[in-house]
């Protein structure tokens, strides 16, 4: 809270006589964004890659969302049950995907939260130096869900070397990969 409070520009008491705990201020600050990712596209397969395609983009776009994808905060009532709802949505749209022949029977909701979890692990580990290097991971990742008659998304191009030595030569750094 005393780092958002100073980020803001306010002090720690005024930050919370709006925001009385924590969860309140994640639910304030994340709602729209939890919106957004409720209400991706549920076409079934273009949806599918889609859905992922852009949540993983909000990830990478906003450190602090990559890290409410992969928790949870059960006294934020409002943003849990925007959570709940993006997630019957996504079930619906795993089973049209796979009913569309286009993604793997072997395909579980959990390999979302793994590719979540992933994908904030490489935000995190090449931060500036590789900034798009997510997208070649959610490539290959799409490559791997889709059955043997899917189309394919193509395969973003790879970071450069230099870039990935850079994020490498970052991650080596005491505390490196951690924020605030």
């Amino acid at each position: 809270m005393a780092s958002v409070a100073r980020e803001a520009g306010v002090g720690k008491a005024t930050l919370g006589r709006r925001f009385a705990t924590r969860e309140e201020l994640v639910n304030a600050v994340f709602a729209d964004r939890m919106d957004a990712y409720a209400d991706a596209d549920p076409d079934p397969w273009h949806g599918f890659t889609g859905y992922l395609h852009a949540v993983c983009a909000m990830q990478a776009a906003d450190r602090g969302f990559a890290d409410v994808l992969t928790m949870t905060f059960p006294a934020a009532k409002a943003l849990e049950a925007r959570r709940a709802e993006a997630y019957d949505r996504l079930l619906e749209l795993i089973t049209r995907a796979k009913n569309s022949g286009h993604l793997r029977d072997d395909f579980t909701h959990q390999d979302v939260v793994i590719l979540l979890m992933a994908n904030a692990g490489v935000i995190a580990a090449t931060g500036d130096a590789a900034p798009d290097t997510w997208r070649r991971l959610v490539g290959h990742m799409l490559r791997s869900y889709a059955a043997p008659d899917a189309p394919i998304p193509a395969l973003p191009e790879a970071p450069r070397p230099t870039a990935l030595y850079r994020a490498m030569v970052r991650l080596s750094r005491p505390g490196a990969g951690q924020h605030a």
